[in-house]
Protein backbone atom coordinates (compact mmCIF):
# COMPACT_ATOMS: atom_id res chain seq x y z
CA UNK A 1 0.00 0.00 0.00
CA UNK A 2 2.75 2.67 0.56
CA UNK A 3 4.40 2.27 -2.95
CA UNK A 4 1.24 3.62 -4.25
CA UNK A 5 1.99 6.99 -2.16
CA UNK A 6 5.72 7.13 -3.36
CA UNK A 7 7.31 6.39 -6.79
CA UNK A 8 8.92 2.64 -6.77
CA UNK A 9 12.07 3.29 -7.69
CA UNK A 10 12.41 5.45 -4.45
CA UNK A 11 12.85 2.37 -2.71
CA UNK A 12 15.65 1.01 -4.65
CA UNK A 13 19.08 1.91 -2.44
CA UNK A 14 22.21 1.99 -4.66
CA UNK A 15 24.32 -0.20 -3.11
CA UNK A 16 23.69 -2.39 0.44
CA UNK A 17 26.54 -3.54 2.83
CA UNK A 18 26.40 -5.19 6.34
CA UNK A 19 27.44 -2.24 7.81
CA UNK A 20 29.09 1.19 7.48
CA UNK A 21 32.27 -0.22 8.09
CA UNK A 22 32.07 -2.35 5.14
CA UNK A 23 31.72 0.98 2.66
CA UNK A 24 34.14 2.04 0.49
CA UNK A 25 34.41 5.67 0.87
CA UNK A 26 37.54 5.96 -1.69
CA UNK A 27 34.71 4.45 -4.14
CA UNK A 28 32.30 7.39 -3.29
CA UNK A 29 34.95 9.55 -3.53
CA UNK A 30 36.00 8.71 -6.81
CA UNK A 31 31.71 9.09 -7.80
CA UNK A 32 31.68 12.49 -6.99
CA UNK A 33 30.36 11.85 -3.46
CA UNK A 34 31.57 14.94 -1.40
CA UNK A 35 28.62 14.98 0.75
CA UNK A 36 28.15 11.86 3.60
CA UNK A 37 24.37 11.91 5.54
CA UNK A 38 24.58 9.44 8.26
CA UNK A 39 21.51 8.33 10.29
CA UNK A 40 22.79 7.41 13.50
CA UNK A 41 20.17 4.96 15.24
CA UNK A 42 21.04 1.42 14.44
CA UNK A 43 23.55 2.80 11.43
CA UNK A 44 26.27 3.56 13.79
CA UNK A 45 24.97 2.37 17.32
CA UNK A 46 21.59 0.93 18.91
CA UNK A 47 19.09 2.81 20.35
CA UNK A 48 20.84 1.94 23.99
CA UNK A 49 24.22 3.36 22.99
CA UNK A 50 24.89 6.82 23.57
CA UNK A 51 28.33 7.42 23.21
CA UNK A 52 30.66 6.07 19.91
CA UNK A 53 33.15 3.62 20.04
CA UNK A 54 36.36 3.84 19.11
CA UNK A 55 36.03 2.46 15.94
CA UNK A 56 33.40 4.67 15.20
CA UNK A 57 35.59 7.52 16.06
CA UNK A 58 38.86 6.67 13.60
CA UNK A 59 35.90 5.79 11.09
CA UNK A 60 34.82 9.28 11.39
CA UNK A 61 38.22 10.56 11.24
CA UNK A 62 38.89 8.48 8.41
CA UNK A 63 35.87 10.35 6.53
CA UNK A 64 36.93 13.83 7.46
CA UNK A 65 40.80 13.09 6.38
CA UNK A 66 39.48 11.95 3.05
CA UNK A 67 37.56 15.50 2.78
CA UNK A 68 33.78 14.38 3.20
CA UNK A 69 31.63 17.28 4.83
CA UNK A 70 29.77 14.36 7.21
CA UNK A 71 26.60 15.13 8.62
CA UNK A 72 25.03 12.94 11.39
CA UNK A 73 21.10 12.93 10.32
CA UNK A 74 18.57 11.23 12.79
CA UNK A 75 15.18 11.35 13.64
CA UNK A 76 16.19 11.38 17.32
CA UNK A 77 16.19 14.56 20.05
CA UNK A 78 18.77 17.14 19.84
CA UNK A 79 20.90 15.75 22.85
CA UNK A 80 21.32 12.75 21.65
CA UNK A 81 22.12 13.31 18.60
CA UNK A 82 24.46 16.24 20.09
CA UNK A 83 26.37 14.45 22.27
CA UNK A 84 27.78 11.24 19.69
CA UNK A 85 28.24 14.14 16.74
CA UNK A 86 30.88 16.17 19.18
CA UNK A 87 32.06 12.70 19.94
CA UNK A 88 32.72 12.03 16.16
CA UNK A 89 33.42 15.52 15.55
CA UNK A 90 30.83 16.31 12.85
CA UNK A 91 27.66 18.55 12.37
CA UNK A 92 24.35 17.24 12.66
CA UNK A 93 20.69 17.96 12.21
CA UNK A 94 18.23 16.42 14.86
CA UNK A 95 14.33 15.74 14.45
CA UNK A 96 14.82 15.33 10.97
CA UNK A 97 11.40 13.65 10.51
CA UNK A 98 12.41 11.01 7.57
CA UNK A 99 11.55 10.59 4.93
CA UNK A 100 10.45 14.21 4.85
CA UNK A 101 12.29 16.88 3.26
CA UNK A 102 12.88 19.04 5.91
CA UNK A 103 15.30 17.28 7.56
CA UNK A 104 17.24 17.09 4.59
CA UNK A 105 16.91 20.39 3.41
CA UNK A 106 18.23 21.93 6.84
CA UNK A 107 21.45 19.62 6.37
CA UNK A 108 21.97 20.76 3.00
CA UNK A 109 21.74 24.66 3.48
CA UNK A 110 24.65 24.01 6.38
CA UNK A 111 26.63 22.68 3.53
CA UNK A 112 25.30 25.40 0.86
CA UNK A 113 23.42 23.32 -0.96
CA UNK A 114 25.26 21.31 -3.17
CA UNK A 115 24.13 19.06 -6.19
CA UNK A 116 22.20 16.39 -4.20
CA UNK A 117 24.49 14.15 -6.71
CA UNK A 118 27.11 14.96 -4.18
CA UNK A 119 25.17 13.19 -1.22
CA UNK A 120 25.49 9.91 -0.40
CA UNK A 121 23.12 8.98 2.84
CA UNK A 122 23.51 6.42 5.01
CA UNK A 123 20.66 4.19 6.94
CA UNK A 124 19.30 1.23 8.29
CA UNK A 125 16.00 1.77 7.10
CA UNK A 126 13.99 1.86 3.74
CA UNK A 127 10.90 3.68 5.23
CA UNK A 128 12.67 6.60 6.31
CA UNK A 129 16.41 6.26 4.94
CA UNK A 130 16.11 5.01 1.84
CA UNK A 131 12.74 6.53 0.79
CA UNK A 132 13.88 10.15 1.77
CA UNK A 133 17.26 10.40 0.27
CA UNK A 134 16.13 8.87 -2.94
CA UNK A 135 13.29 11.60 -3.29
CA UNK A 136 16.60 14.11 -2.24
CA UNK A 137 18.40 12.54 -5.23
CA UNK A 138 21.14 11.27 -3.38
CA UNK A 139 23.09 8.26 -3.66
CA UNK A 140 21.94 5.76 -0.70
CA UNK A 141 23.61 2.93 0.79
CA UNK A 142 21.27 0.26 2.94
CA UNK A 143 23.17 -1.42 5.55
CA UNK A 144 21.74 -4.04 8.62
CA UNK A 145 20.32 -3.08 11.67
CA UNK A 146 22.71 -2.83 14.15
CA UNK A 147 20.48 -4.14 16.96
CA UNK A 148 16.52 -5.14 16.74
CA UNK A 149 15.45 -5.68 20.06
CA UNK A 150 16.06 -2.71 21.06
CA UNK A 151 14.18 -0.72 18.77
CA UNK A 152 11.72 2.15 19.43
CA UNK A 153 7.53 0.59 18.57
CA UNK A 154 7.53 3.33 15.76
CA UNK A 155 10.33 1.94 14.34
CA UNK A 156 9.45 -1.77 14.03
CA UNK A 157 5.85 -0.44 12.73
CA UNK A 158 8.56 0.87 9.64
CA UNK A 159 10.40 -2.49 9.66
CA UNK A 160 6.98 -4.08 9.16
CA UNK A 161 6.29 -1.73 6.42
CA UNK A 162 9.68 -2.50 5.27
CA UNK A 163 9.05 -6.29 4.85
CA UNK A 164 5.85 -5.61 2.35
CA UNK A 165 8.48 -3.83 0.56
CA UNK A 166 11.32 -6.48 -0.07
CA UNK A 167 8.86 -8.79 -0.89
CA UNK A 168 7.26 -7.07 -3.59
CA UNK A 169 11.50 -6.20 -4.57
CA UNK A 170 11.67 -9.55 -4.44
CA UNK A 171 8.96 -10.56 -6.38
CA UNK A 172 9.02 -7.88 -9.11
CA UNK A 173 12.84 -7.52 -9.55
CA UNK A 174 14.39 -10.64 -8.53
CA UNK A 175 17.68 -9.47 -9.77
CA UNK A 176 17.88 -5.91 -7.92
CA UNK A 177 16.96 -8.07 -5.15
CA UNK A 178 19.86 -10.63 -5.13
CA UNK A 179 22.52 -7.40 -6.05
CA UNK A 180 21.42 -5.90 -2.40
CA UNK A 181 22.17 -9.16 -1.24
CA UNK A 182 19.98 -9.05 1.62
CA UNK A 183 20.09 -11.07 4.98
CA UNK A 184 15.91 -12.71 5.01
CA UNK A 185 15.99 -11.45 8.99
CA UNK A 186 15.13 -8.12 7.07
Amino acid sequence: MIELLFKKKNFYPDDYKKTVFDIDFSKLKSLGIENIFIDLDNTLIPHDISEADELTVKLFENLHNLGFKVFIISNNKKPRVKLFANMVKSRYVYSAQKPFRSGFKRALKKVGYPNPKTVCLIGDQFMTDVLGGKRMGFYVIVVDAIKRNSEKWYTKLNRHLEKNILKRLKKNDLEFYNRLNLQEKR
